[in-house]
């Protein structure tokens, strides 16, 4: 497994990591337990989850269950402020809610420190000021090695990082965002600004949740057990004709050369400026495999400029 810095910090990350939404709502204890550990022994390190994942702390739980003596083995990132509470007291990124979010996550993981703290979305009701510093003292308790943010706007995390810088707190270190072959909008700002303020990059929905993996064929049902059969509202987002037409060439591509979907998917996106992990979800060891073995694939400057013709 490749080991990369998550950006500028000195956090050393696995190129594959594991998104931790499966646990506790589509993947049961044990079956959860199998990949956990699979994912260990296969070199994976970085275990992605949030707080409000498998409703509303039931991934954290599954992970503080089953991880025990291997939680030393791995980087435990988590996230706070989106709702967990459905009266809207449970939410943001004020001082408050901080403090109280940061204590529920470490006793539904069992642990005593979190490696990566992420704000979740952006919160507008409260200045990235306070935000900052009460992220820099859970820093200084010991309670969160680094921090980073997800969903921000490329002006937000400019921000940020100013703000940190004039008040001489620890900055955000990373951001979490949607990136894949099919989905490449933070090129035109987000990922510049990631690239100016060395964060790492860590993409969510590598797979377009499943539409690059190739299990979907054009014009027919999805198989019963998949995700866009279970969530239509996922399949109508990702299955336009516009990205059917970018599946179908890029399919073609990756056969011509003896790989699959899958493989070009990650490893066009290990290829990528400020990328430091992966982060695919698996709910089988099967998966968790060939996610591991899918960013093997070397992609010279003319593949990767034939690839732009195609998704551009």
């Amino acid at each position: 497994m490749q080991i990369r810095n998550l950006g500028g910090s000195g956090l050393r990350v696995s190129a594959v990591g594991l998104g931790c939404n499966n646990f506790g709502q589509r993947t049961d204890l044990e079956t959860s337990r199998k990949v956990i550990h699979k994912a260990i022994d296969l070199g994976i390190t970085l275990f992605d989850t949030a707080d409000i994942y498998a409703g509303m702390g039931g991934s954290e739980t599954v992970l503080g269950q089953v991880l025990g003596d291997r939680r030393k083995d791995i980087l435990l990132a988590t996230k706070f402020s989106k709702p967990m509470s459905t009266d809207g007291t449970k939410q943001g990124a004020s001082r408050r809610y901080i403090m109280s979010a940061v204590e529920a996550s470490l006793k539904r993981l069992k642990t005593d420190y979190i490696d990566l703290y992420q704000q979740h979305d952006y919160d507008p009701l409260t200045p990235i000021e306070e935000t900052l510093r009460a992220l820099d003292d859970l820093i200084r308790q010991g309670k969160v090695r680094y921090i980073g943010n997800s969903n921000f706007p490329a002006w937000r995390i400019a921000e940020a990082e100013f703000i940190a810088r004039q008040l001489n707190v620890n900055p955000f270190v990373s951001c979490q965002d949607e990136y894949s072959l099919v989905v490449r909008d933070i090129e035109k700002d987000l990922l510049p600004a990631a690239q100016e303020y060395n964060l790492g990059l860590l993409p969510f929905f590598p797979l377009a949740s499943g539409l690059l993996t190739g299990k979907y064929k054009r014009g027919a049902a999805a198989p019963q057990d998949t995700r866009f059969a279970k969530a239509p509202a996922l399949r109508d987002r990702y299955v336009t004709p516009r990205n059917e037409d970018i599946v179908d060439k890029l399919s073609a591509f990756a056969q011509a050369r003896g790989h699959s979907l899958l493989e070009l998917a990650f490893s066009w996106l290990a290829s990528r400026p400020q990328v430091s992990s992966v982060i695919a979800g698996a709910t089988r060891v099967e998966q968790v495999e060939q996610n591991v073995k899918a960013i093997g694939w070397a992609l010279s400057a003319q593949e990767l400029a034939e690839i732009d013709k195609i998704t551009n």
